[in-house]
């Protein structure tokens, strides 16, 4: 749609079919899809790439550089997937030259006033709610859902079909289908709900309860727990998914509400 009160730059590549809002800037070196709806007073900066059906609200700035000071002007992009929606003031910033781009999957829904940062990739149908923040170099897996103001600290990852409980403050990796809650952040159970939502049935539910157990439930060190897991539990694509997290986790995983 050509919209006279917005500015697109001649250089950026929109589908014959986007909408474009007025008072909205869209600077060169951008990719817009079919379908995507760009509300009022939205900013999006060299570097996005932008897919299909996505809904980009008023005050939303996509791509802008990154807030790091070693960043040296590389030629680095915002990725965001398909039928994905960005709410108000969203604030997404591009790669530096570690990752080389930002990341968002398809069918996302990040809420108002949410900050992801430079070299985070996240992946398809997460759910970010109002003001959550990543810091840079962020790992979030498929079907993750952080509650409102969670805030995740740089170069942490958080494994598929995780809970983030709201004001959270992530300084550990959160491994998959847990939920995370107190503070210092801590295990206190799986995502039962949201895996009941995806299909997940009640046996899965169950082995992946028992895999928990074993890691923060009968004072194991995480050595030992994996040990045990990998000895006495079936291999399952759930296991392994677990096992793999622990093994490649660079900052730790966050503890058990058993902990001292």
């Amino acid at each position: 749609m050509n919209q006279p009160l917005a500015y697109v730059h001649p250089g950026a590549k929109i589908a014959k079919n986007v909408v474009i809002e007025p008072f909205t800037t869209i600077h060169n070196n951008v990719v817009i899809g079919e379908g995507t709806w760009i509300g009022s007073n939205v900013t999006i900066m060299e570097g996005a790439r932008i897919g299909k059906n996505c809904s980009i609200f008023p005050g939303a700035v996509i791509s802008a550089t990154p807030q790091d000071k070693k960043f040296n002007d590389e030629d680095t992009i915002t990725e965001i997937g398909d039928n994905t929606t960005i709410r108000e003031c969203v604030t997404i910033n591009r790669g530096t030259a570690d990752r080389m781009k930002t990341k968002i999957g398809n069918n996302c829904w990040i809420m108002a006033y949410c900050h992801i940062a430079h070299d985070c990739i996240v992946g398809d149908n997460c759910i970010f709610s109002n003001n959550s923040t990543l810091a840079g170099h962020i790992n979030v897996g498929d079907y993750v859902v952080l509650a409102g103001m969670a805030a995740v600290q740089q170069f942490c990852s958080i494994g598929n079909h995780a809970f983030v409980t709201g004001g959270s403050l992530v300084r550990k990796d959160v491994p998959p289908f847990v939920k995370a809650a107190r503070e210092p952040l801590s295990y206190v159970g799986i995502n039962s709900i949201g895996l009941r939502r995806r299909g997940f049935s009640t046996e899965k539910i169950r082995e992946v309860q028992n895999i928990y157990r074993i890691l923060y439930q009968k004072n194991y060190n995480n050595s030992q727990a994996v040990a045990i897991i990998e000895a006495e539990m079936e291999a399952t694509p759930e296991r392994d998914e677990v096992l793999e997290f622990i093994k490649n986790s660079q900052r730790g995983i966050m503890k058990g509400y058993f902990s001292n």
